[in-house]
C-alpha cells in the first residue's frame, strides 16, 4: 500500500491511525449508535466508488478524480467519527457527491 499511496496521502497515515484509536475508544463509551449513523452515511458512498473502481480496473482506466474521491472518503471517515482531529481538506457527503460527479462513468 505504500507504493501505490500518493506521497501527499501518505502523510496522512498517522492521523488515519489516530482517528481509528480514537473511534474505537468512542466505541467502548456507547457510542454504537452514533457509529452506526456514520457507518451508514458512508457505506453508499463507499459503495460507489468500490463499484466504480473495479469497472475503471477491468477497462483499464485510470481517473484522478475518482481517487480524489477516495481520499475525500478517508476524509470524511476522520471528520464523522474523529472531528477533534481535523480534516486536511474541506469534506461533507455534500462534496464528496460534487466530487463523483466530476468522476468518469
Amino acid at each position: 500500500f505504500v507504493i501505490q499511496t500518493p506521497p501527499e496521502w501518505l502523510k496522512h497515515y498517522p492521523r488515519y491511525l489516530d482517528a481509528l484509536a480514537i473511534r474505537l475508544r468512542k466505541l467502548l463509551n456507547a457510542g454504537l449508535n452514533r457509529d452506526v449513523a456514520a457507518m451508514q452515511e458512508i457505506a453508499s458512498l463507499q459503495a460507489q466508488h468500490d463499484e466504480r473502481r473495479a469497472r475503471h480496473q477491468r477497462d483499464g482506466m485510470t481517473d484522478p478524480e475518482l481517487e480524489t474521491f477516495r481520499w475525500m472518503l478517508e476524509e470524511l471517515r476522520v471528520s464523522l467519527f474523529a472531528q477533534e482531529l481535523k480534516t486536511a481538506i474541506p469534506v461533507s457527503s455534500k462534496r464528496l457527491k460534487a466530487q463523483w460527479a466530476r468522476v468518469k462513468k
